[in-house]
C-alpha cells in the first residue's frame, strides 16, 4: 500500500473515535442504567455538527490551507480528550454529552478538509476503490479502538485513563500530519481557483443549484437517502434486541463491536480490490440483494426469545453479515460519492463531497433518532418490517439505475 493511502486511513482513523464513543459506548451504558430506547435514540442527536458541515465546507474550500484546517481540528480533540478524562458518565453525563458534541463538531471540521485532501490525492480513476477502501478501513478501526475498546477495557482501565490515552492518540495524528509532505503540495492555480476570488463565491441558493447541477448528484442523492433509513434502524435497534433478551452487556461489546465489526472492516477491505475488477453498479446490485435478505433473517430472528445456544449463535451470525454487508456497501457508497465529485468543478469540490457526505450523516442521524421510539411504540417486529420495506426501496432504486458512478455496466 502506498505512502497516501496509509496517509489517508489514519487521518480517517482518528476520525472515527467519536463515532464509536457515541454509538457502541454511550447506548449500551444507558441501557444498563435502565434508560428507555426513546432517551438512547435522542442521544443521536450529538451527530448534529455533521449535518451542518456543508456550511462551512467552502469556508475550508476557500480560507487557508487544508493542512492548517487539519491540524487546528485535531488539537482541539486531542485536548476535548484530555479534558474528558477529568469526568465520568455516571456524574457528569450532561458533561459527557457536551464532550462529544464537541468532539463531533471539532470531527466534521476535520471531515471537511480529508476530503478535500482525498479528492486531490485520488487524482486516477483506478485510485479511487483502493481509496476509499483506505477511508472506511480507518474511520471503522477508529471506531472499535475507541467503542468496541473502551467498552471491553473501561471496567479494567477506567474512564479517565482511556480518554487521556485517546488524547495521546490525536496528538499523535496531528503531529504526523505537520511533519506529512503530501499535505504541502501547491493548490491548484487553474480557472477554477481563480474565479474563486472574483465574486466573494456563490449565494447559498446558487451554491446548491451548482451543486444538484453536477451529473450523477440527485441519483445519488435519493440513493444515500433511501439506503441509510432503511440500514440505520436495524443496526441501531438490533444490537438493543439482544441486550434485552439474549446477550449481556460484555457479550454485546464483544460481538457486536468487536467481531461484528471486524468483519466490516473486511467487507469495507474487500470493496477496494472488487472495484478494480468488477464494475461498482453491478457490485451494488449483487450486495444489496444479499443485504435485504440478511435483514429479512433478521426480521426472522425477533420471533424467538429463547437463551438458546442455536438461537444465540444465528443472532451472532446475523450481526456478522449486516456488519459485512454493511462494510461493503459504505465503501462502494464513498467510491460512487467519489466519482461524481470529480465530475464537479474543482474550486467546489471538497464543498460537494462534503454535501454528499452530509445527506449520508442525515439519513442515519434522522432514523436513529426515531428509531427509539417507533420501536417503542409499535415493538420490535413491526417495527422492523418498516426497516426491511426501506431496505427493499433503495435495494430496487439500485437495480433501476442506468448509471451509477459514471459506469453503465
Amino acid at each position: 500500500m502506498n505512502s497516501k493511502l496509509l496517509f489517508l486511513g489514519l487521518l480517517y482513523f482518528v476520525q472515527g473515535m467519536p463515532y464509536g464513543l457515541q454509538s457502541s459506548l454511550l447506548p449500551i451504558y444507558l441501557r444498563t442504567s435502565g434508560h428507555s430506547l426513546t432517551v438512547i435514540g435522542l442521544t443521536k442527536a450529538l451527530y448534529f455538527p455533521w449535518l451542518l458541515k456543508v456550511l462551512w465546507a467552502p469556508l475550508v474550500d476557500q480560507v487557508g490551507t487544508k493542512k492548517k484546517w487539519l491540524l487546528a481540528s485535531m488539537s482541539g480533540l486531542s485536548l476535548t480528550c484530555v479534558a474528558s478524562a477529568a469526568l465520568s458518565p455516571a456524574s457528569d453525563l450532561a458533561a459527557v454529552a457536551a464532550a462529544l458534541l464537541c468532539m463531533n463538531f471539532l470531527a466534521a471540521v476535520q471531515d471537511v478538509a480529508v476530503d478535500g485532501v482525498a479528492v486531490r490525492l485520488l487524482s486516477r480513476r483506478e485510485e479511487v476503490g483502493y481509496g476509499n477502501a483506505a477511508q472506511v478501513v480507518g474511520y471503522k478501526l477508529g471506531s472499535v479502538l475507541a467503542g468496541g475498546g473502551l467498552l471491553v477495557l473501561m471496567d479494567a482501565v477506567g474512564w479517565g485513563p482511556l480518554f487521556a490515552a485517546l488524547g495521546c492518540v490525536y496528538a499523535a495524528v496531528t503531529l504526523c500530519a505537520w511533519r506529512n509532505p503530501e499535505l504541502d503540495a501547491a493548490p491548484s492555480q487553474g480557472p477554477d481557483r481563480e474565479r474563486r476570488g472574483q465574486g466573494g463565491g456563490p449565494y447559498p441558493w446558487r451554491l446548491w443549484r451548482e451543486l444538484l447541477a453536477v451529473p450523477s448528484t440527485v441519483w445519488t442523492v435519493v440513493f444515500v437517502l433511501t439506503y441509510k433509513l432503511g440500514e440505520q434502524g436495524a443496526v441501531t435497534m438490533f444490537p438493543l434486541f439482544l441486550l434485552d433478551h439474549h446477550m449481556t452487556a460484555a457479550e454485546l461489546g464483544f460481538w457486536n463491536s468487536v467481531v461484528a465489526m471486524g468483519f466490516s472492516i473486511l467487507g469495507s477491505s474487500l470493496g477496494g480490490p472488487l472495484l478494480s475488477k468488477y464494475s461498482v453498479r453491478s457490485l451494488m446490485r449483487n450486495t444489496f440483494v444479499l443485504r435485504l435478505v440478511s435483514m429479512a433473517f433478521q426480521t426472522c430472528l425477533l420471533g424467538f426469545q429463547s437463551h438458546s445456544v442455536l438461537i444465540k449463535g444465528a443472532a451472532v451470525l446475523s450481526l456478522i453479515a449486516q456488519h459485512f454487508l454493511g462494510g461493503l456497501i459504505t465503501t462502494l457508497t464513498f467510491s460512487t460519492m467519489m466519482h461524481c465529485t470529480q465530475r464537479a468543478e474543482e474550486r467546489m469540490q471538497a464543498t460537494h463531497y462534503s454535501f454528499l457526505a452530509t445527506l449520508e450523516v442525515l439519513g442515519k442521524l434522522c432514523f436513529s433518532v426515531l428509531a427509539g421510539w417507533v420501536v417503542d411504540w409499535a415493538g420490535f417486529q413491526a417495527s422492523f418490517l418498516l426497516f426491511l420495506f426501506l431496505s427493499a426501496a433503495a435495494t430496487l432504486h439500485v437495480w433501476n439505475a442506468a448509471e451509477i458512478g459514471g459506469q453503465r455496466k
